[in-house]
């Protein structure tokens, strides 16, 4: 359901400190969930505003939003396509979500740091990451930070504050509730951002952060992004209850259930969320509501299990929800923020399409980085088990390196 006023949702009692207060009755009940959360919505599916309050972007801001979302778009198509042409060996797309990421990273501070899951590039696009550095990971060369040590997709900057993506789904979320610990006794107005999806949520290790950041009060501010599909597992296989949000108030965490597709309604979700955990010292929960529009990645192949018989469920959901560069074309169309608006957008998209392909071309030329590397990065000074490994690789390179490609990689002695 709609909900036009943004409210968060935690257990009756008045304050943030222990909850359990147990009354007792000769009355034999059984408890369950009953009444749906309903999500924060400000913009409807038509681009109409439901709530001037929250209509609150400016104009030029809201336009650079705008971009950037059709940017990530037609960046995720062009390096989508370059997988399938075996350029890059792995992608996965943010299509259908650029709202939710783009939104809620702009509406925090540059400092808060952010634990993504590994749909997050918009949010790290918005931090200044280029269109370059992304062509630089995937294809794990020299110029990139990890250095070749990850797969693609697998961002990192932690000169913008973002933690590079972790593949064991779940795992940043306690690691998140660890960094907000640290903000809050350290009394810093810093929160940690952490991403995680629907079916990380079924993943103990987002329990245990929860509860962790709840007893704690970790500055931690968790983001849910559901869009109804861990892979080829949806939703209703994934839990029988009312989605993510109802586990916060479990835990008397303040939560908020908000239409990720409605770009004012997150930006202003989670500049709210920011605000609660800074004045009351403790996490917040927000469920964002989407769709997964591709693949789980390029190697999924979604039409196995979102077939005909199964897209029926999702009927009524899908035109509410809609599309969340739509919706905002169509808002700023009926505004007339900008003239010749599908001249623009097309010059937009051109324009990136272009960039994406020279980065890919600047990239693949690049050589590895320097198999020396595989030895850094983790230790300051380097133990003995990986002097002894280094030295090792080095004497089996030297006497059969010409079988490794090695002319791929940045040149040095092994000697």
């Amino acid at each position: 359901s709609q909900m036009r006023s943004l409210k968060t949702f935690q257990r009756a009692f008045s304050t943030r400190d222990w909850a359990f207060k147990p009354t007792f009755t000769p009355e034999f009940t059984t408890h369950r969930y009953e009444k749906s959360m309903p999500a924060f919505r400000v913009m409807d599916q038509e681009g109409n505003i439901l709530c001037k309050e929250f209509e609150n972007i400016e104009k030029d801001q809201l336009i650079d939003f705008y971009k950037l979302m059709r940017k990530l778009n037609v960046t995720d198509t062009v390096f989508n396509i370059s997988q399938r042409q075996n350029r890059v060996s792995f992608y996965m797309t943010s299509w259908g979500e650029e709202a939710e990421v783009i939104g809620s990273t702009a509406a925090i501070k540059f400092e808060d740091m952010v634990y993504p899951q590994y749909r997050e590039q918009g949010g790290l696009m918005f931090r200044g990451f280029s269109i370059q550095d992304m062509a630089h990971q995937l294809f794990g060369n020299k110029n990139e930070s990890g250095k070749g040590r990850q797969m693609p997709v697998h961002y990192g900057d932690k000169d913008k504050n973002w933690m590079t993506v972790s593949s064991p789904l779940g795992t940043q979320v306690p690691q998140a509730a660890g960094a907000g610990y640290h903000y809050r006794i350290r009394g810093e107005d810093k929160i940690c951002m952490v991403y995680f999806g629907d079916g990380s949520a079924s993943e103990g290790d987002s329990l245990t952060a929860l509860n962790f950041a709840a007893t704690l009060k970790c500055q931690t501010l968790f983001f849910c992004r559901n869009n109804l599909y861990a892979i080829s597992t949806p939703a209703d296989d994934q839990f029988a209850g009312d989605g993510i949000a109802p586990r916060g108030p479990a835990f008397n965490i303040p939560t908020i259930r908000v239409d990720g597709n409605d770009l004012f309604a997150v930006y202003n979700a989670t500049k709210i969320a920011r605000d609660i955990i800074v004045k009351e010292k403790g996490p917040v929960l927000i469920e964002s509501l989407s769709y997964r529009v591709g693949d789980h990645s390029t190697s999924d192949f979604s039409k196995m299990y979102r077939d005909e018989e199964e897209m029926k469920k999702w009927e009524n959901y899908l035109p509410i929800i809609s599309d969340p560069i739509l919706r905002l074309h169509k808002y700023i169309e009926k505004n007339n923020l900008i003239q010749d608006l599908e001249k623009v957008e097309k010059e937009w998209d051109d324009e990136v399409r272009k960039e994406v392909m020279k980065a890919l071309t600047v990239a693949e030329k690049e050589k590895k980085a320097k198999i020396s590397d595989l030895f850094l990065g983790v230790y300051h000074d380097k133990p003995l088990h990986l002097q002894e490994q280094e030295k090792e690789l080095f004497d089996h390179l030297e006497k059969y390196g010409s079988e490794y490609g090695l002319k791929d990689y940045e040149a040095e002695q092994f000697a």
